[in-house]
């Protein structure tokens, strides 16, 4: 539901957890300094890894190799990022030390990290160390930092605080759009629907009320539960998809679960909390691809329903709008950087060894450096969510390899007939490009050299 059906307006909800974020930790403790700093949504961009070690957050390509780094809002040239990683690379799959920031709810996270790193280097009270901060004889760790950080959005998001807030101002924070009870409604003709949702049902409730239009002045509308198959809230996801929770019925009027296992048929209109997608499946009479599951979040919802239950995905990044919009924009841009690229292959094919040989490609790679650098900061301060340059991020390629369609919103596929089979475009191996651009190549020689043909016989004449 949240990011899905239900799309959080940007910056706003942002700014408000980063608010709530702040208050926590000064209430266990932290300066009461930090409270000076407010979210700005121009700096950090999804995606993003934070070393706990080092307290740097970085942007890494799919192997792990660092595209940019920053240590609070500084970044890190290329010589400190060879000194932090050796040969510009980090072992991602290293759990205990680096985290990845993946989700829109991460956003106000990583901001936080920046403030939080930027504050403690600047403040004369603590001594700046190599994975920390001193204080007398206290040491603040990146690691603790972290830490603290993560048990304050749990509580925000586990105390209902945020939710709350949330509820109080609607308007402020969701976006409603009259679409949403169309598409559900054609979706519900040619198929089945469920809802599967981590909040609870009394949230899910209002949350869903409020966008299906269910009021005094819009008496007639249809309850939003009549638009869906199956309901399932406190899903518990990743968890969903692999042992998963104990399926319980819920009390709509109250809210509140009912005692022991559902263990019978699925009742239409009903309410279920717990559970597991193979209750999904039984429930609703399906197996793992005939679904089109749709969600936001790249490990949660994506990779995990993919590879344990080989469910159909589609991933909704509210981004792509903009993205698609600087990226044509850039187009310029983008042609000079392929060209410097393409230069700099050149130098190396042909060097000589000698100092000034070296100096010109020196001074291409600082170039490219600026260019890719000006092209980042068209996204965003820490870049776009999907490459540097050229190089594709780790967000970008878990997002070719685990969603089989992906969309900056489901209300796009209104613009689809349901019945709609989409086939990606074939992907060729490097060998197979060389082969396919060496054919292109001929056949335009060929093209060129039948139309000089032609040339020469009208010439005749």
């Amino acid at each position: 539901m949240d990011y899905t059906l239900a799309a959080y307006k940007s910056p706003a909800y942002e700014a408000l957890a980063f608010e709530l974020l702040l208050e926590r930790l000064v209430c266990v403790g932290y300066p009461h300094e930090i409270l000076r700093y407010t979210y700005d949504p121009t700096f950090p961009t999804r995606g993003l890894v934070f070393d706990v070690l080092y307290g740097n957050l970085l942007k890494v390509d799919t192997h792990g190799n660092v595209l940019l780094g920053a240590h609070g809002f500084t970044f890190l040239s290329e010589a400190e990022i060879w000194s932090f990683y050796p040969s510009k690379f980090i072992q991602r799959d290293n759990l205990q030390r680096f985290h990845i920031l993946n989700t829109l709810f991460n956003l106000p996270e990583t901001y936080l990290y920046a403030c939080l790193v930027d504050f403690f280097s600047g403040c004369s009270r603590y001594t700046n160390c190599d994975t920390g901060y001193q204080h007398g004889n206290l040491f603040m760790s990146f690691r603790s930092l972290f830490q603290d950080v993560t048990d304050a959005m749990d509580n925000i998001h586990h105390s209902g605080c945020l939710k709350e807030k949330t509820l109080e101002d609607l308007e402020k924070y969701v976006e409603k759009d009259a679409r949403i009870p169309i598409l559900l409604g054609k979706m519900k003709e040619v198929g089945k629907v469920f809802l599967a949702t981590n909040s609870s049902y009394n949230y899910t409730d209002a949350i869903m009320t409020y966008l299906f239009g269910v009021g005094e002045a819009e008496a007639s509308a249809r309850p939003w539960r009549s638009y869906f198959d199956l309901i399932v809230v406190d899903t518990h996801k990743p968890c969903f998809f692999a042992e998963g929770t104990v399926l319980r019925q819920v009390n709509t009027d109250s809210g509140k679960l009912r005692v022991g296992t559902y263990t019978g048929p699925h009742q239409h209109c009903a309410v279920y909390s717990g559970g597991s997608s193979d209750v999904v499946c039984e429930l609703l009479g399906v197996r793992g691809k005939d679904i089109l599951y749709i969600g936001d979040h790249i490990f949660g919802d994506i990779l995990k329903s993919k590879k344990q239950q080989g469910w159909r995905t589609c991933l909704v990044v509210p981004e792509l709008s903009r993205e698609v919009d600087i990226w044509a924009q850039e187009k310029e841009r983008m042609e000079l950087l392929k060209r410097l690229d393409m230069h700099l292959a050149d130098l190396y094919q042909h060097m000589d060894g000698s100092s000034r040989g070296l100096q010109v490609i020196n001074s291409t790679k600082r170039e490219i450096w600026r260019v890719t650098r000006e092209l980042d900061l068209c996204y965003s301060t820490m870049g776009s969510l999907f490459r540097c340059g050229f190089r594709q991020t780790l967000f970008s390629s878990q997002l070719t390899r685990y969603a089989d369609l992906y969309t900056a919103t489901c209300l796009n596929f209104l613009h689809f007939p349901l019945s709609s089979l989409f086939l990606a475009a074939p992907e060729l191996m490097p060998h197979e490009s060389v082969v396919e651009q060496e054919r292109a190549n001929l056949d335009c020689a060929s093209h060129l050299l039948s139309y000089s043909r032609k040339l020469i016989k009208r010439s005749h004449y």
